[in-house]
């Protein structure tokens, strides 16, 4: 069984064992705050101009060429984990491609580092879509309809009419080439050249269609664990009201916590069937025409909007944190009712919406009164905000933010 806690290197003499977050986006400032609040020092390694670099816990920050080429990165973080004596500090990875590096290459890190992130046996379920949807097949968790076409003839056996979504099995090999997460084809002329569009940029297999649940963010859920051993130790559900963009968000940008004991159910149903330790946020939406929740991804890391937990009583970073020193770790759920913004994302994609009348302006205001934590901003920590808006053009040209 997975736990990843034993036969790890230790601290240098003297030196108290800490924190690596690699990527310093939002999601790894969340990282970063929750560690360092607590005295735990902080190394971030980034390729991008990030604001996790700016905040008062950061102990160190690395700036390295390139986190997205597995070879490169694995010799980055090890080149930095001992010129830096890090012996024996916790990885934290804030991306896709990040988790499956180090998976594939977790003995390898493990010589210096502790590598919470669970072996390729577990990742490979999360990491391409095909495994997801046929083990949650087997598992009788409900998904969407989907199709894996090869070549351009295998869309005539989609027995659907569009609107259909053009999506990635792996999206580490197109959401940095198109800076989006699928595409939408209204018409079956649509379908064939978004296929054919999509298959010159990824493998061939990788391509899938699927069909359009109807119904916007508000149809969104996640389930968000810190597990271990065939259950949760911290658990919270979430409904993700807003995304952005609005209908294939890339990130969630509006969450509130609730009470969902079925989701519980399914994901954990999910989680013990790979085996699986650690962080990890599997994504449902409901289809309001069944009512069933229909899993789209697993996400086996930290998720943007993860701070959310700390404001509701879970803090995820610092259970792992615990667990990889080997003390206890307390049994937690995140309170219902909390909620959490992103606004420098949530602000434009809500006056969009308003604008084309999908969103009422009184429950937009009514949002904005009523957040309990804001992803970057913090009276304690305020220079990551400011960089944060001063970085918004760089962002919007590196990933389209």
């Amino acid at each position: 069984m997975n736990t990843y806690t034993t036969s790890v290197p230790k601290p240098v003499s003297g030196a108290r064992a800490g924190a690596v977050v690699l990527g310093g986006d939002f999601q790894g400032l969340g990282i970063v705050r929750s560690l360092g609040r607590r005295g735990t020092p902080v190394c971030v390694i980034d390729d991008e101009y990030s604001i996790a670099r700016f905040s008062n816990y950061t102990t160190q920050a690395v700036r390295v060429p390139d986190l997205r080429d597995e070879a490169r990165t694995v010799e980055a973080v090890l080149d930095v984990g001992r010129r830096m004596g890090l012996e024996g500090w916790v990885l934290y990875p804030t991306r896709d491609e990040l988790v499956a590096t180090l998976s594939r290459h977790h003995d390898v890190l493990a010589e210096v580092f502790r590598v919470p992130t669970p072996g390729w046996q577990s990742v490979q379920w999360a990491w391409d879509k095909r495994n997801t949807y046929r083990l949650a097949e087997q598992l009788g968790i409900p998904t969407p309809r989907t199709w894996y076409p090869e070549e351009l003839g295998d869309l005539d056996a989609i027995d659907m009419e569009p609107p259909l979504a053009i999506k990635p099995a792996i999206k580490e090999h197109f959401i940095y080439a198109t800076k989006a997460k699928a595409w939408r084809a209204n018409s079956r002329s649509e379908l064939v050249n978004r296929f054919l569009e999509a298959a010159a940029l990824v493998p061939r297999g990788e391509v899938m269609v699927q069909e359009l649940i109807p119904g916007d963010g508000c149809q969104q859920y996640s389930y968000c664990a810190f597990f271990k051993g065939g259950q949760a130790i911290g658990s919270m559900v979430a409904r993700r009201r807003r995304q952005h963009p609005p209908e294939f968000g890339r990130a969630t940008t509006f969450a509130e916590t609730i009470d969902l004991p079925l989701l519980e159910e399914l994901s954990q149903r999910f989680l013990r069937a790979i085996d699986y330790y650690g962080l990890v946020e599997l994504e449902y939406k409901r289809d309001p025409r069944d009512g069933a929740f229909k899993l789209l991804d697993v996400n086996a890391r930290t998720w943007g909007y993860h701070t959310l937990g700390f404001r509701a009583g879970v803090d995820f970073p610092y259970l792992l944190f615990l667990d990889q020193m080997g003390s206890p770790v307390p049994q937690c759920q995140a309170q219902a009712g909390v909620r959490w913004i992103r606004l420098v994302t949530d602000v434009p994609t809500c006056v969009l919406e308003m604008l084309g009348g999908r969103l009422p302006w009184r429950e937009f205001l009514r949002s904005l009164r009523t957040f309990q934590i804001e992803s970057v901003f913090c009276r304690e920590d305020m220079l990551p905000g400011v960089m944060e808006l001063a970085l918004v053009p760089y962002l919007y040209m590196r990933r389209g933010f």
